[in-house]
C-alpha cells in the first residue's frame, strides 16, 4: 500500500519485505498526522455551533452515529486503493471531530480548566500513543493473540455503555472509561505490530485502526480527566 512509485497509489506487492513494511508504517503514520486537522476542525465547528447529536436522545444518537460510521468504514475499505479512500478516510475524521464537539465543549464550559484537561488528555495520549508504539516496534513478543479478547471486551464496554444511557450509575461509567483506556492503548500495541510484521499492507485501512484507537484514548481519558480534575466555575 505504502510503495506510491512501484505498486500504485494503494496497493503493495503481495510479498511483504521489511522494506515495504516500513515505508506503511511511515505512510501510516503520515496519514494519522494529517488525520488530526479535520478532527480537530469537526471538533472546532461542533463547539462553535453548538452541535451535539447526543444531547436529546442518547440512545437514538448512538444508533445513527453507529449508521453513520459503518457507511463510511464500507465506502473506506471499498476504496482502500485509490486517492478516494483517503478522502474518505479525512471525512471520517472531521465527522469524528464533530461527535467529540460535545465532549470538549463540555469539558471547556463545565470547568474554568477545561482548556488545561485537554491539552493533558492530548499529551497523555501522546505518551500513550508513543510507549505502546515503540513497545510494539523493539519488542519480540507476538501480540496478535490478544486481538480478539480486546474485540470482546470492546463489545463488552459498548453494552455497559448502552445500559448506563437508563441506569446512570457513576461508578458504572467510571469503569467503562478506565477499561476503555486500557483496551484502546492495548489495541494500538497490536495494530502498530501487524503493520511491522507485515499482516497489514495497506496503509489506509492501518490509519483508520489506530485512528480509532488514539481517538477513543483520547476522548475516554478527556472524560476521565473532566470528572476526577475538573474545577466547577
Amino acid at each position: 500500500m505504502s510503495d506510491l512509485n512501484s505498486y500504485g497509489f494503494g496497493q503493495t506487492s503481495s510479498i511483504s519485505t521489511p522494506q515495504i513494511r516500513n515505508r506503511v508504517l511511515r505512510n501510516t503514520y503520515a496519514l494519522l498526522a494529517l488525520s488530526m486537522v479535520p478532527t480537530v476542525i469537526g471538533a472546532w465547528l461542533g463547539v462553535a455551533f453548538g452541535l451535539n447529536f447526543m444531547a436529546s436522545n442518547p440512545f437514538m444518537g448512538f444508533i445513527v452515529f453507529m449508521a453513520i460510521a459503518f457507511g463510511f468504514f464500507w465506502a473506506i475499505q471499498k476504496n482502500k486503493d485509490s486517492g478516494l479512500g483517503v478522502l474518505l478516510l479525512l471525512g471520517f475524521t472531521f465527522f469524528m471531530g464533530i461527535m467529540m464537539s460535545g465532549l470538549v465543549g463540555y469539558t471547556l464550559n463545565s470547568y474554568s480548566n477545561g482548556a488545561t484537561l485537554i491539552m493533558l488528555a492530548f499529551g497523555g495520549t501522546a505518551a500513550i500513543f508513543a510507549v505502546m508504539a515503540s513497545i510494539a516496534t523493539v519488542s519480540k513478543s507476538d501480540f496478535s493473540g490478544m486481538g480478539k479478547w480486546l474485540m470482546v471486551g470492546v463489545l463488552l464496554l459498548i453494552v455497559a455503555s448502552l445500559a448506563n444511557i437508563w441506569l446512570q450509575l457513576p461508578a458504572l461509567m467510571l469503569t467503562v472509561m478506565v477499561l476503555a483506556i486500557g483496551i484502546f492503548s492495548a489495541f494500538i500495541l497490536v495494530d502498530v505490530q501487524r503493520i511491522i510484521n507485515g499482516g497489514e499492507t495497506n496503509y489506509v485501512m492501518a490509519t483508520l485502526a489506530i485512528y480509532l484507537d488514539v481517538y477513543n484514548v483520547f476522548t475516554n481519558l478527556l472524560a476521565l480527566l473532566g470528572i476526577m480534575g475538573g474545577d466547577r466555575d
